[in-house]
């Protein structure tokens, strides 16, 4: 029996670039119509990153206007837009990747759309996906983590931070995190850091070089940006790795790419959506990241549910560094 679907939808649009202020809570959006290779979801939980900050402000253009933000959600397949849509019906209960998520429904590419398995509670696909793939991808492909290595990570009590650590420690790294309050310390060691800086009142480099006996870290995971990037220059070790994810302190200065000389330093800035760009990788790495929630017990850490129309609030929340772990939007308040 086909599922019912409504005509208008409550969805968040923005008409222009600025602050929270441009964020329009709609009762009356059309809900989308998928087209061929897409399937409509009616999202149950809807996840809030970074990057969707980035395309409010401006940082990130928008493909075109008004724009629904949002990037990945968890609910239910409700309709098919028909083509290749990869095994998927009706009823399924999925996790997707998709612009557009903030909303009661999403059209949403099949391909990057993955069945949710046993076992994992509601909730955790939406606050897993996207900041655990990014890690996962990152730790991966962008410096393939060894059993043992020291690894950097700023921020290591945010969203993406938290899944680094955990996911770090899975695989035999020796973690050293930084962050800036003492609850947010004992956050990241509760996650597997071995160290953790606090920033606030520590001397980052000098901590690293004791710790790693002068040598430096075989990488940096900064999705800081523009306060941290010099200093993950200075404590990397000789043919370290910089990954450089994020800006949530502003865009780094220009580089001079001779200062990768000093030490043959590799520099990358990954994206997820390049790393996972095949239905196989997506598929791939989905399940791998699902895994290690439920064979290591990783935890999902859900700062707060905030209704969709109090949108405002859970990006004034994010941006004003008032939160640990992820945040997710519920489209039925």
């Amino acid at each position: 029996m086909a599922t019912s679907v409504p005509k208008t939808m409550k969805g968040v649009i923005i008409e222009k670039n600025g602050g929270t202020e441009v964020l329009q809570y709609k009762t009356d959006l059309p809900v989308p119509e998928p087209k061929e290779g897409q399937v409509l979801v009616k999202n149950d939980f809807i996840g809030i990153n970074y990057i969707d900050t980035y395309f409010r402000t401006g940082l990130y253009p928008a493909p075109s206007w008004p724009y629904i933000l949002g990037r990945e959600a968890e609910g239910t397949v409700v309709k098919s837009g028909g083509g290749d849509i990869h095994g998927l019906k009706d009823g399924d209960h999925v996790v997707i990747l998709a612009e557009g998520t903030y909303a009661e429904y999403t059209a949403a590419p099949a391909a990057k759309a993955a069945k949710i398995p046993d076992g994992l509670e509601p909730k955790i696909a939406a606050g897993a996906l996207l900041q655990g793939l990014t890690a996962l991808t990152m730790i991966r492909e962008s410096y393939h983590v060894q059993k043992g290595d020291w690894i950097l990570v700023h921020a290591a009590a945010g969203g993406t931070g938290l899944w680094l650590v955990q996911l770090l420690k899975a695989v035999g790294a020796r973690t050293i995190g930084t962050a800036s309050t003492d609850e947010k310390v004992e956050l990241a060691k509760k996650a597997g850091a071995e160290v953790v800086i606090n920033y606030s009142h520590e001397d980052v480099k000098a901590k690293v070089m004791e710790l790693t006996g002068g040598a430096g870290v075989a990488a940096v995971f900064d999705g800081v940006g523009k306060t941290t990037f010099d200093l993950s220059l200075d404590v990397l070790a000789r043919k370290g790795s910089m990954v450089s994810f994020g800006n949530a302190s502003g865009a780094p200065a220009p580089l001079e790419v001779k200062v990768l000389t000093t030490k043959n330093i590799k520099l990358s800035r990954p994206t997820l959506f390049n790393a996972i760009f095949t239905r196989e990788e997506y598929e791939g790495y989905t399940k791998e990241l699902f895994d290690f929630i439920l064979k290591d017990k990783l935890d999902t850490r859900i700062h707060e549910v905030y209704p969709l129309s109090e949108v405002a609030r859970a990006h004034n929340d994010l941006e004003g560094r008032k939160t640990t772990g992820k945040l997710l939007l519920d489209p039925s308040k």
